[in-house]
């Protein structure tokens, strides 16, 4: 007498029902993925950016007036110095050049009174903490 085996393996439905689940998940994991990629990024930008303030109030501090024109390169992009009416006020820019934040922009800018303030363009809908 020859024993029945039992059935092994996965009927073709049940692959389909697998294959349309993962397709689902990834629908939405995958936008919300490049949000945080650019999200990340923008954080880097304004990271690299905020690291100039200091060396920009030591700048003005010396020599009452904003420096201008001065430009670096960061690992995803550039930064620029600028001020328009050789004051204390000015801008720091840090523009995104690469990479999954590609053509967004941080901006901070200081007034005449030393107030920084931040803000973001070039990425729709993603915000960083402290910067609108």
């Amino acid at each position: 007498m020859k024993k029945r085996q039992g059935q092994k393996g996965f009927t073709l439905i049940e692959l389909m029902i697998v294959v349309a689940v993962i397709g689902v998940l990834s629908a939405i994991a995958i936008p919300q993925y490049q949000n945080y990629v650019k999200k990340g990024a923008l954080g880097a930008a304004l990271a690299s950016a905020s690291a100039l303030k200091t060396n920009v109030e030591d700048v003005i501090a010396t020599t009452g007036n904003f420096p201008s024109g001065t430009s670096a390169a960061f690992n995803i992009g550039t930064i620029i110095l600028n001020s328009p009416d050789s004051n204390a006020a000015g801008t720091i820019t840090a523009s995104i050049t690469e990479g999954a934040g590609k053509d967004g922009i941080v901006t901070l800018g200081r007034t005449e009174a030393g107030v920084w303030n931040c803000t973001i363009s070039g990425a729709t809908g993603i915000t960083i903490t402290g910067c609108s």
